[in-house]
């Protein structure tokens, strides 16, 4: 009999073709988080799950599934997944690193000039019909020329980031848990600087950390009053990173000019008081959609599931599990 893989949500057909070959595979139908009863049973007699960041996966469920051999998340992130448990119970947690680099990078930026040179604004304005010819006071935005760009997490997409932002003229400045290398530095032109510093300085801020404990709420109502009074924030890594009423209570007041978004604190919850925000870019979390990521995003999962179930090492294990034996 052919092991079992289940696919909580609907994913690019490239990576189920892949398994469906080998295996026997069952794909939920909806996008929706499933209650945990109802995952644990689709899940029970599985042997791979391929998993989206809404789906919990814990002790408790795991407990529920004895035959599982791996977890293989459809994102870059797995804060979604005990990781420990499943070590514990001999479960494999792997991850998508790496392929959706260009694309997130790609939104953060494409928020960043949209915000700046206020697109959503203009394209309001002309559908509402009130273009009647050039002005030259209409919808004067900012340059990104000359201004300073400020990355939190300098990563993969910080840096690439950096690289679309140092096209535009933008000064580099960057703040991450230790300094990138020396020559990394060089190439982005990009410098590094505390915390407190980067946001005393950046005209516009870009995060691009990861969701951990240390940096939820990083940027809170304290880090907007060190703000540069003007500055423009871009988020496109995880949303708990930005304390949303902050966030709000910070562009009320005109302390920030504006705010790019492509994921929330409470995801799919938005705050409000955003919605009905001018000067805010609200994105449904896109930051990977594009054909070329998302295909490669499924393929890299459903490689880690046939690597896992044909007894060999599955190429992405999270880095809590990097060093195990095949």
């Amino acid at each position: 009999m052919k092991p079992t893989v289940f696919i909580a949500h609907p994913i690019p057909e490239i990576g189920i073709d892949r398994l469906r070959k080998r295996f026997e595979v069952s794909v939920h139908p909806e996008i929706r988080p499933m209650a945990p009863e109802v995952m644990i049973r689709k899940m029970a007699d599985c042997s791979a799950v391929i998993s989206l960041l809404c789906d919990r996966i814990d002790a408790p469920l795991l407990d529920q599934c004895p035959g599982l051999k791996i977890i293989a998340n459809h994102a870059v992130g797995y804060e979604n997944i005990d990781v420990a448990a499943a070590n514990e119970r001999g479960v494999l947690v792997t991850h998508t690193p790496g392929v959706l680099t260009h694309a997130t990078a790609e939104i953060a930026f494409a928020l960043l000039i949209t915000l700046t040179r206020r697109i959503i604004e203009a394209d309001r304005f002309t559908r509402k019909g009130l273009f009647i010819g050039w002005d030259p006071l209409l919808l004067r935005g900012d340059e990104l020329a000359g201004r300073t760009i400020g990355i939190i997490g300098m990563g993969r997409i910080g840096r690439d980031m950096a690289r679309k932002c140092r096209a535009f003229d933008m000064t580099i400045l960057y703040h991450n848990r230790h300094p990138v290398d020396s020559e990394t530095e060089k190439a982005l032109d990009a410098r590094y600087v505390s915390l407190d510093e980067l946001l005393a300085r950046s005209d516009a801020l870009s995060i691009h950390a990861p969701a951990t404990p240390e940096t939820r709420h990083l940027i809170d109502a304290a880090a907007f009053a060190k703000m540069k009074p003007g500055a423009y924030l871009i988020n496109a890594a995880r949303g708990e990173i930005v304390h949303e009423a902050a966030l709000a209570e910070a562009l009320a007041s005109g302390k920030i000019k504006g705010a790019g978004l492509d994921v929330y604190e409470f995801e799919p919850k938005i705050t409000e008081a955003l919605l009905d925000m001018k000067n805010v870019v609200l994105l449904p979390h896109i930051g990977s959609a594009t054909r070329e990521a998302r295909d490669r995003m499924s393929a890299m999962a459903a490689d880690n599931v046939i690597a896992a179930l044909e007894g060999r090492k599955p190429p992405n294990l999270v880095p809590e599990m990097a060093d195990l034996s095949p």
